[in-house]
């Protein structure tokens, strides 16, 4: 029924509150199995590209010569810059090393399976033609091209799914929002105006001008946002693309398709809700220059692995600098993330939660909630996927006695093997009414994680509530 709606009644009845509680909830308007459909491309996924870039990246963390603190996309807002003298960041914003299509090869050979790109950051600046606001790549800089339908061309080649994040609240030069409060006289406007004139004809843009995409809409930060102003958003949207994912972070009571922790991995996930934690390859979001506290390959595998065990995604960001290069540390450790998703991505694509009780394989000891440092080995330092009869264990600590038990497996193992034995010899094992016990090789076959493929009889296994362990 909400494809037969008349877009003028459709607003009404946003506007009116009508359709307020599917806002708060869509899937009270949704079949489970139009849900199911409508979220199989991306929860088969697991892996993605946040991609941070704009003016920003000019400045890259500087001002007036001297280092702003805090994320490089934040410049404008903790340095307090006048409107007008950010503006003029965008005379030199000139990237002319950008290829849409080296882009893409870097998330594909990643293993990575989308992409979400900054249309419009706080900053307000819309990287993309906006007929909206002049203040956009097209018309305030010297590269005039419109990234986002380069990108668009490059990913549907590609087979890539593309997705854009908007920042509906906050923008910092179009009167909309601000975090912390207004600085510049130049920002005085009525949010209601705003959202009208900008970000409801924006988002219009961007859900109508790029073919078949964007797949995903990634909002972010709704200061200021009520139920009214979110409504107007939420019915645009659904008017265009009634099947697009959406985000947690519309506000306004509207719960979105995905949860959206940041820079954290949940204990548990969030059973019963899609989920996908976004975290930087290094400090910050958008290019700051000084920033090179890159994460290593141990981690950002480590990090995969354990957000795939507990059924999420990992959206995993880059911030391309002002020449549109991505930054090589970036595309290096990415290509060695993708080595080893080429071997074992079986365990991450398609992949549910583990089946083994609340403890969820053990835990893997990081310095810091950023997963910066390197692993410290622990007890139990593995992590569990499943797909229907396979339960696949990804092991970061090779057991020094050559065993793995797996107490409280009652389903009957069929076979079990390596991923990376291209032979899949089979492992030898033991199965009592206590559980399995696998015997491996002397030598772990990759030194960040080794995954062990147990074909098992039922489709769902059945296990008892004792966690494995490795010894």
């Amino acid at each position: 029924m909400k494809k037969l709606l008349l877009p003028g009644l459709l607003l009404a009845m946003a506007l009116t509150g009508t359709i307020r509680l599917h806002a708060q909830n869509p899937m009270e308007a949704e079949t489970k199995e139009h849900r199911d459909a409508r979220m199989e491309w991306w929860r088969e996924a697991k892996f993605g590209m946040f991609i941070h870039w704009g003016v920003y990246s000019v400045p890259a963390g500087y001002y007036h010569g001297k280092p702003v603190p805090g994320i490089g996309e934040w410049i404008m807002n903790k340095g307090k810059i006048p409107c007008a003298e950010y503006q003029e960041y965008a005379k030199q914003f000139d990237p002319e090393k950008f290829d849409a299509d080296a882009w893409v090869a870097v998330a594909k050979n990643a293993g990575m399976k989308y992409i979400v790109i900054t249309s419009k950051h706080h900053d307000g600046f819309a990287m993309f033609d906006s007929k909206a606001s002049d203040w956009n790549i097209v018309d305030r800089t010297p590269f005039h091209r419109d990234p986002l339908k380069e990108l668009a061309a490059a990913c549907e080649k590609a087979g890539i799914k593309l997705g854009f994040y908007y920042s509906q609240a906050q923008d910092w030069n179009n009167g909309g929002a601000a975090s912390g409060g207004k600085w510049d006289p130049a920002q005085k406007r009525d949010m209601d105006d705003y959202i009208d004139k900008v970000a409801v004809p924006q988002v219009h843009e961007i859900l109508s001008n790029y073919g078949q995409f964007p797949a995903v809409l990634w909002w972010d930060t709704p200061t200021d946002m009520n139920s009214n102003r979110a409504a107007k958003l939420y019915a645009e949207v659904k008017q265009l693309r009634p099947d697009i994912i959406m985000n947690n972070r519309l506000g306004g009571g509207f719960k979105g398709d995905t949860e959206t922790p940041e820079q954290k991995i949940p204990a548990k996930g969030f059973p019963g809700r899609d989920w996908e934690t976004c975290m930087t390859l290094n400090d910050t979001w958008g290019f700051k220059k000084d920033d090179n506290h890159w994460k290593s390959t141990q981690t950002i595998l480590f990090n995969l692995i354990d957000i795939a065990s507990k059924g999420g995604n990992y959206l995993l960001n880059v911030g391309p600098n002002s020449e549109g290069l991505i930054p090589e540390p970036s595309v290096e450790r990415l290509a060695e993330v993708g080595k080893w998703m080429k071997v074992n991505g079986e365990a991450i694509y398609g992949t549910h939660a583990t089946v083994f009780g609340s403890e969820l394989g053990g835990t893997v000891k990081v310095k810091d909630g950023y997963g910066h440092d390197t692993l410290v080995s622990a007890a139990n330092d593995w992590r569990c996927t499943t797909k229907p009869g396979i339960i696949y264990i990804s092991v970061f600590h090779w057991p020094a006695s050559g065993t793995l038990e797996l107490p409280g497996l009652q389903s009957r193992v069929k076979k079990a093997y390596l991923l990376a034995d291209p032979k899949h010899t089979k492992l030898k094992f033991e199965q009592t009414d206590s559980g399995v016990t696998l015997e491996l090789p002397a030598t772990a076959p990759d030194p960040i994680a080794s995954v062990i493929r147990i074909n098992i009889a039922d489709k769902v296994a059945k296990v008892a509530t004792a966690p494995a362990v490795v010894k």
